[in-house]
């Protein structure tokens, strides 16, 4: 960080400015210039208050010049962080994975059919909602703790891992004890208190993309999990608003590699809630592989026009098949790995 002095500023201002970065307990370096003096301040660990520094006498402007987010950047950790499961399944690195399922578990049966289908096409994460947030309070809500219970039989039954969103602190609690990840919704995404409780629960976190976030502002979402202890964090691009509304969001696919090149953490697309439009999930999940994505979440549901949410978005299963057949051809053209099939790992039941 530099803190730029006003040509005019006098020796007593910048010693000013010098006691207060050491006030702070950081290091100060004046650096005099033709024009004016800087002063640089030494060992910035993302907590710096910016504001204590530009409202002195003689100071023009505070212009950083690293990353506010630390932890969560390559100049921290410079290897790809990797977010191995208790099935195997790996986030990151050379390896794609694929979480898939419907948007809400809506019963026992409906969760268990959906992830026998799925583990027989090969994706080896289930994703469904048991807490759904809605625009309208008089949308379908979720099962809640029942929800959670069937999501846990159905990993039970198939080995596949569980993701699930939680949407507040007690939430975190119930989905740490019945998922292996705790997914935290573009709703949520800059809802402090929860990210501190969901990096306090020993569980893998995915993070998804606010609505309107900018990168820099995910980064800075995913530095508080890790602030608090979980380096097991994987990132989602989950589309952004746009002005555009021939789908529902826009998938910014750019957000792949920007983000690979700024931050060792792991990042998956869900072209599901990136378009919108059952016909469009195909070729953008195409492009996010294309693009690096470490993984892809998908909606798919065994009759999507019963489905209690996102029904228009999700995939029938024999569309699903067709996609991870493509995605596998695109892995090997980049050199990247596909998560191991899970077939045969769980003996199936019988949904009821």
């Amino acid at each position: 960080m530099l803190v730029v002095m006003k040509q005019n500023a006098s020796e007593e201002e910048i010693g000013r400015v010098v006691d207060q970065i050491q006030a702070m307990g950081y290091d100060a370096r004046p650096i005099p210039g033709l024009q004016r003096t800087a002063v640089g301040l030494i060992g910035n660990d993302g907590r710096v208050d910016s504001a204590r520094l530009e409202g002195l006498p003689g100071v023009l402007e505070v212009i950083s010049v690293s990353h506010p987010y630390k932890q969560v950047s390559r100049e921290w950790k410079e290897e790809d962080t990797i977010v191995t499961l208790s099935n195997g399944t790996r986030i990151g690195g050379s390896e794609i994975a694929v979480m898939a399922g419907p948007c809400a578990v809506e019963s026992r049966g409906q969760i268990l059919e959906t992830a026998h289908l799925l583990q027989e096409m090969g994706a080896t994460i289930l994703r469904a909602g048991a807490f759904k947030p809605r625009s309208s309070p008089y949308s379908f809500q979720g099962l809640g703790i029942e929800g959670l219970r069937y999501l846990a039989e159905a990993r039970e039954a198939t080995g596949m891992a569980v993701v699930t969103e939680a949407l507040d602190a007690e939430g975190v609690k119930a989905v740490a004890e019945y998922a292996d990840i705790v997914q935290i919704g573009a709703r949520s995404m800059q809802n402090y208190a929860l990210l501190r409780s969901a990096g306090q629960c020993g569980k893998p976190v995915l993070l998804k993309r606010g609505m309107s976030a900018t990168i820099k502002e995910l980064l800075l979402s995913a530095e508080y999990l890790l602030a608090e202890g979980n380096g097991e964090v994987i990132l989602c691009e989950r589309g952004v608003r746009s002005f555009d509304t021939h789908t529902r969001n826009l998938l910014d696919l750019t957000a792949i590699p920007v983000v690979k090149s700024l931050s060792h953490l792991p990042i998956i697309a869900d072209p599901s809630h990136g378009t919108g439009i059952r016909a469009k999930v195909t070729p953008m999940a195409r492009a996010a592989v294309a693009a690096g994505a470490d993984g892809l979440m998908i909606e798919v549901h065994p009759r999507p026009e019963e489905a209690l949410s996102d029904g228009a978005q999700s995939l029938y299963p024999e569309q699903f098949a067709d996609l991870m057949g493509q995605i596998r051809v695109i892995a090997r053209a980049i050199d990247r790995d596909f998560v191991p099939s899970l077939h045969g790992v769980a003996p199936a039941v019988t949904a009821s």
